[in-house]
């Protein structure tokens, strides 16, 4: 339960804004320029602390962001780690999963792959409490309705 202190400090919310940008290169221009200026927040400001925040990522990634915009006009975001689905194709190689995933195979990928995955999306703040073992076989869902195979070692 919030104390009093906490629920009077609170900052009112005008929205909460989710983007998807590549890592590195954020620029005021759309869409992020756009999405931000309805709610008169900086995008040059938000621009900056994102390509700070995501340097160390390789250029191109696509960064899941959630912006919270306050009614004061200053904001917070939340960088995620780029998507499964992203991981995977990257992983095996491939620009688009099978279109009849379960028939036709796309490619296919060993447990080490998806367990190295596991491990970046462990690193998420939605992720860090779950068990490793679950989020493997969260991947290995995603993966097998993408069309692409998991084996235990490559033939």
């Amino acid at each position: 339960m919030a104390t009093l202190k906490e629920i009077l400090t609170r900052r009112p919310v005008s929205a909460t804004i989710r983007l998807t940008v590549d890592a590195g290169a954020a620029k005021p221009g759309p869409p992020v320029g756009p999405a931000l200026g309805q709610y008169k927040l900086n995008s040059m400001a938000f621009c900056k602390d994102f390509n700070a925040r995501t340097q160390k990522f390789k250029p191109g990634t696509p960064m899941a962001v959630t912006i919270t915009a306050f009614k004061d006009g200053t904001f917070d975001f939340i960088v995620r780690s780029p998507s499964v689905t992203w991981y995977l194709k990257q992983a095996a190689g491939i620009e688009l999963g099978s279109g009849r995933p379960g028939h036709v195979t796309a490619s296919t990928l060993t447990l080490k792959h998806v367990y190295e995955i596991a491990k970046i999306k462990q690193s998420d703040p939605f992720c860090q409490y779950m068990p490793l073992e679950s989020i493997c076989k969260s991947i290995i869902g995603t993966a097998n309705s993408m069309g692409i195979k998991v084996q235990k070692e490559l033939d």
